[in-house]
């Protein structure tokens, strides 16, 4: 197949996981404000929209990380070609549409590198792969992150709810949580364009590079970074509903106090990452904070059992996205035909799963009635033996 055709074909498919990524990971900044009222569903999603576009522009070391660190420059240049590339960009996709369906916060950028890597061990070999890069700047960060975000989310709701403390008699100094939602969120949406939206800029530019368009070693240019910004703003503003059903209402009943530490957490452990060039996921960060937030608020319940199907899918998304990034990787490996046997199929999956999802469809309007007063401040109960009310 002609260089320039396949280098195009991976360029368009990059973008469109970029829109999945979009789509799939809106949650992690909006889904605890919509949960407690603080902003509508459709204004949630804008906003979020326009500060992922505008943080995609703030950094490029998470796609150096991608482009010149996870897949090995050898003298020859980089170990793998741009239909592997493209391979591994059918694993990553079909991973983030299955949890999107099943309403799962799994992580685009595990399912991205898992994409790429099985891609790369079929193509060019094990060493292809840099695994010391992956284990320091991928695998490290998954575990750490979200114990960090977590515990620091913890900390916050118990600080935020002792510095509020309520007694009969005493107007409500809760409510203001509310309005302090509206900046965190749109901090954590700003810092995961930082984040995310580069990693879709690290894989053009790995392809650019491996095809002998780029200078090995370089970074994104311009116009990478402008596409890649408006297609993760544009999945963005889909909205990407059963996610954020997910987190902000199947893990624990988000009040604004909470909603407010989890999302400050959150976003501090992103910018921190991204600062740092780790390549993390923000769906696992917001997740440990949306947990941590829920053990911080005394007589709030967290549900293990969407958190442990939520931890299931982050163990698996690394190894099913290089599985299927493998299988994709053999077939075009037979050249021309079979690149165009992963493009129908994975067309043809895309399309079976948009259809199949209209059968439970998730949308603006339902979810704005679930959670409607949902995120109503605890009233105070009477007053006990000290004096003070029940929280």
């Amino acid at each position: 197949m002609d260089l320039t055709l396949i280098v195009v074909l991976v360029i368009a498919l990059a973008l469109f996981f970029d829109f999945t990524n979009g789509f799939h990971d809106t949650a992690n900044a909006m889904a605890t404000p919509i949960a407690t009222g603080a902003l509508r569903p459709k204004i949630a999603v804008a906003l979020a929209a326009v500060l992922n576009l505008v943080g995609a522009f703030l950094s490029t070391e998470v796609a150096k990380t991608i482009s010149g660190g996870i897949i090995r420059e050898g003298d020859g240049g980089v170990q793998i070609t741009p239909e592997l590339i493209f391979a591994g960009l059918i694993g990553a996709i079909v991973w983030n549409l299955l949890t999107w369906f099943f309403g799962l916060p799994s992580s685009s950028s595990h399912a991205l590198f898992g994409g790429l890597i099985g891609a790369a061990l079929v193509g060019a070999g094990i060493g292809a792969v840099d695994f010391g890069v992956v284990v320091s700047k991928v695998l490290l960060p998954a575990l750490i992150a979200p114990a960090v975000a977590g515990g620091s989310a913890f900390v916050a709701t118990r600080l935020a709810y002792r510095i509020t403390r309520r007694t009969d008699g005493q107007p409500d100094r809760r409510g203001g949580f509310r309005v302090g939602q509206i900046f965190s969120s749109s901090l954590v949406a700003l810092a995961h364009g930082t984040n995310d939206a580069q990693k879709t800029m690290g894989v053009i530019t790995l392809v650019l590079i491996a095809s002998g368009l780029q200078a090995a070693g370089s970074g994104p240019q311009f116009w990478v970074v402008a596409a890649c910004a408006f297609a993760i703003a544009f999945g963005t503003y889909s909205g990407g509903w059963r996610i954020i059903k997910t987190l902000g209402t199947g893990l624990t009943a988000v009040k604004p106090a909470q909603g407010f530490s989890a999302e400050t957490s959150t976003a501090a452990t992103i910018l921190a990452s991204s600062h740092l060039g780790f390549a993390l996921s923000t769906t696992q960060v917001a997740s440990g904070s949306v947990i941590g937030s829920g053990l911080g608020r005394k007589g709030a319940t967290v549900r293990w059992s969407t958190a442990g199907r939520i931890a299931i899918g982050w163990v698996l998304t690394l190894p099913a996205a290089a599985l299927v990034g493998a299988i994709a990787a053999l077939v075009a490996l037979a050249g021309p035909v079979g690149i165009a046997i992963d493009a129908v199929l994975g067309l043809v999956f895309i399309i079976g799963i948009f259809l199949r999802s209209r059968s439970t469809r998730v949308d603006s309007e339902s979810l704005d009635q679930e959670v409607s007063g949902a995120g109503d401040v605890v009233r105070p109960r009477s007053k006990n033996k000290r004096g003070r009310s029940a929280r």
